[in-house]
């Protein structure tokens, strides 16, 4: 130990988009003031970030949970909610406190028009994934929803279709899918609706990862978007590990004199990615 001599450098886009930083900070601020708040469901798609606001007092349910609760605040999380659970808050006198992202809102707001003006729509996003349940909760769930093109092989599409992407899908998947769509001669309405935060993170990367001998990529498991980000990573240097904590470095990843970039989601915490940086620079 001690002797590899490791030059690590954190890539400084990296980290929280601002839909997290402004969940996070509303939620810290209650926590600060209250000593507790409930939240439905994970916060950040990060177990570690997660632990660190629980040990604030930040207690997490799920939807069923909701109906017995009343008299209480729940933070609504960045990843913005289906109208049931609106419903369920004013029967149980209870106070959101919606730190809703922006960019997902909008989504919802255009989803819903779309599904208003009897649009048959599909979604290109991740099964059961929070923010696509909240779009799917905008067509009284009668909208399709697919991770890959193959899943429609056997599905009854009507000629006039609209698509839209959860916001945090692969730029260049959504437009395959959509060239997909188009050559099997449907008339189609392609809205990109990806966020920007997340489809620059896509240019700027590989950028980035080429500079370096090997790349350590930071991020829960659970995050859409960690997968994405990773598999660009991966592209543009193949010596790219995942990992979601510094349990799960290994010495045998590197090798003496190793230059090092560090990138994570844009749920993984900066405080995470320091603590990588410091665990590898004591090699």
């Amino acid at each position: 130990m001690g002797n590899y001599n490791l030059q690590v450098t954190i890539d400084k886009d990296s980290g929280f988009c601002f839909g997290v930083v402004y969940a996070i900070d509303m939620a810290e601020e209650i926590l600060a003031e209250d000593g507790y708040l409930y939240c439905l469901g994970d916060i950040v798609h990060n177990d570690e970030e997660v632990e660190r606001l629980k040990a604030k007092g930040l207690r997490i349910i799920e939807h069923e949970a909701l109906k017995d609760l009343s008299n209480e605040k729940v933070l609504i999380r960045a990843h913005v909610e289906a109208p049931e659970t609106y419903k369920i808050a004013l029967e149980n006198n209870i106070t959101l406190i919606d730190a809703s992202c922006p960019v997902v809102l909008k989504l919802q707001n255009r989803i819903k028009n779309s599904f208003d003006s009897n649009e048959k729509i599909l979604i290109f996003g991740k099964h059961g994934h929070a923010e696509v349940i909240g779009l799917q909760g905008q067509t009284n769930n009668e909208a399709i929803v697919f991770q890959d093109i193959a899943e429609l092989e056997d599905v009854e599409l009507p000629h006039n279709i609209t698509l839209y992407s959860q916001t945090t899908k692969s730029m260049e998947k959504f437009y395959g899918v959509k060239e997909e769509l188009i050559s099997r001669g449907y008339e189609l309405k392609a809205n990109d609706t990806i966020c920007r935060q997340v489809s620059n993170r896509d240019k700027d990367l590989p950028d980035f990862v080429s500079k370096f001998d090997k790349v350590v990529f930071v991020s829960g498991v659970k995050s859409s978007n960690g997968k994405v980000l990773f598999e660009v990573c991966r592209k543009h240097n193949p010596n790219t590990y995942f990992i979601s904590s510094t349990s799960e470095l290994q010495e045998s990843m590197f090798a003496a004199g190793d230059k090092i970039g560090i990138a994570g989601a844009t749920s993984t915490p900066m405080w995470l990615m320091e603590e990588v940086k410091a665990a590898l620079e004591k090699y």
